[in-house]
């Protein structure tokens, strides 16, 4: 998601989180992050395609890779239920709000502005997103990193009022296709909640394996 002002934050892993280069706090957005912990198995889900109906004409398609564990697959379902989530916050202007159920501390702040932010210029969004290079880049306890490629060069933003195409907005960031990255820390009732979001843009080492 883009056009997100938000200040730095913390990560939630000891190691993992950092990035290197100009990693920037949350807009959701493969890359090299380090070796997917645990990734392939044999025993793992099939590659598959998911298309999610977000509303008013706005969809996510994930690419699911092969060969990630259940735990994993928990990790980034948790992901794109949130990415999914605040999009589907802006296009019912704010009535639904279960996307946070899925965040802690600042991550549920930063989202909640984002979707807000869109309401008072009530503005909307149509169009496909896409989801892929899903893995967990890192993991300790009970915390882990998932890194996500993001490509939205099929979003529009639209008049929430008319439906009518609007520009970019101003200030927004230009960059349609990146790498997004999620703190998840399972809580004491064994659900995943995300608790801190960073992004990194093409041009960035870390985000180079979202080029296609």
């Amino acid at each position: 998601m883009r056009g997100l002002i938000a200040p730095a934050i913390a990560a939630v892993l000891t190691a993992g989180c950092a990035a290197s280069g100009a990693d920037r706090p949350f807009v959701p957005g493969g890359g090299e992050g380090g070796p997917a912990a645990g990734s392939a198995t044999a025993s793992g889900a099939a590659p598959r395609t998911e298309t999610l109906a977000v509303g008013s004409g706005l969809k996510v398609i994930v690419e699911w890779p092969g060969g990630i564990t259940p735990e994993h697959t928990e990790m980034l379902e948790t992901f794109r239920d949130a990415y999914a989530g605040m999009f589907r916050g802006v296009v019912t202007r704010g009535r639904d709000e279960q996307y946070m159920t899925l965040m802690e501390l600042e991550a549920g702040k930063t989202s909640f502005e984002w979707v807000k932010k869109y309401l008072d210029k009530k503005r909307s969004v149509r169009g496909t997103a896409r989801l892929f290079g899903l893995k967990v880049s890192s993991e300790q306890d009970r915390a882990a990193q998932v890194d996500v490629c993001v490509d939205e060069t099929q979003v529009r933003y639209v008049d929430a009022r008319t439906g009518d195409d609007l520009p970019a907005e101003p200030g927004a960031d230009g960059e349609s296709v990146y790498l997004q990255s999620a703190g998840v820390r399972r809580g004491d009732d064994g659900n995943w909640r995300i608790k801190l979001f960073r992004y990194a843009e093409l041009t960035n080492e870390r985000a180079k394996g979202c080029r296609r």
